[in-house]
Parts: structure tokens; C-alpha cells; sequence
């Protein structure tokens, strides 16, 4: 019989100061339907200055929902757009 560990290798701190760590590269596409959820919800809800932590955006379906607090659970299907690179771009 071989048995495999479970335990998973450490990874660096992030630069967030938290655990968190999405230095994944992300398609542009995710970027845009990210920001462009950002930019909707900013503009029906602008007297909300709330800043999010980023967006749970489907990979498949490119919907997504804004994150205000905790770490996001996701699905399989879902990833992360840090609210930093939805700004990136939103000043430019």
C-alpha cells in the first residue's frame, strides 16, 4: 500500500499582511466582468462608501457578487478578483 501525506507545503505571507494570497494570474475577461459588477453596484449605490475586498466571480458564467468582509468561500468554479486589481484600471 502507499499512503500519500495530506499536508500541504507552506506558502510566503502575502503582502495583504493576512494569509490570503491571490497572486494566481487571472484572465482579463474575469477583470472586466469584475470591475463592470463593481462599477453597477457604484453606481445604483453610491451614497455606500464601503470599499470591497473584491469580487467571487464565476469562471464559466462571469457573474459575480462584491465581498465587504471575511475571506471569500467560493466554488469550484469561482475565483477572486482582489478589489486592487478592479481599481487598477477604474482611476486610469
Amino acid at each position: 500500500m502507499v499512503y500519500v501525506s495530506q499536508q500541504q507545503p507552506k506558502q510566503a505571507a502575502s503582502p495583504m499582511g493576512d494569509d490570503t494570497d491571490f497572486s494566481v494570474l487571472l484572465d482579463p475577461g474575469l477583470i472586466r466582468a469584475a470591475r463592470s459588477i463593481y462599477t453597477t453596484y457604484y453606481e445604483v449605490h453610491p451614497e455606500l462608501m464601503q470599499r470591497p475586498l473584491g469580487v467571487a466571480i464565476s469562471r464559466l458564467t462571469y457573474r459575480g457578487k462584491l465581498i465587504f468582509s471575511g475571506k471569500p468561500v467560493l466554488l469550484p468554479q469561482e475565483c477572486f478578483v482582489p478589489f486592487s486589481q478592479i481599481e487598477s484600471d477604474l482611476y486610469s
